[in-house]
């Protein structure tokens, strides 16, 4: 018996992936790397990595915290791996956006040689608790 349930976001979830979006271990939750990739598997807003991290925020990840019963104020540390500094600052915008301000979760940044999604140019990882 594991000791931990998937969480499948609305809409499901491929049986072609190894992987499940987000992970219940107790009151933690792990959600997976995720990218820019719309539902065609396509980028969205390639060449921006705002656009990118928007996208992320509230089209993949906030639907994975909702079907957990959470949202953005419970998450406690986000990673992003990025495969440029260029522009990174505006990553920081789109976070203020997100979270509303101080606190915010704990954060990382890594710059990374590439990511598996080709025109990708962040991919969010996140730990939320929950209540």
């Amino acid at each position: 018996m594991r000791s931990y349930e998937a969480v499948t976001p609305p809409g499901g979830w491929t049986d072609k992936l190894t992987y499940s979006a987000a992970v219940r271990a107790g009151n933690l939750l792990f959600v997976s790397g995720m990218t820019a990739a719309g539902p065609d598997g396509q980028v969205v807003g390639v060449g921006d990595i705002a656009a990118q991290t928007r996208y992320i925020y509230f089209e993949k990840l906030l639907p994975v915290l909702q079907a957990a019963g959470a949202g953005f104020g419970n998450l406690v540390e986000t990673v992003d791996y990025v495969t440029t500094f260029e522009g990174y600052e505006k990553t920081g915008r789109v976070r203020r956006e997100v979270f509303g301000g101080a606190p915010y979760p704990a954060a990382t940044g890594v710059l990374v040689a590439g990511l598996i999604r080709k025109d990708a140019l962040i991919e969010i990882r996140a730990t939320a608790v929950l209540a």
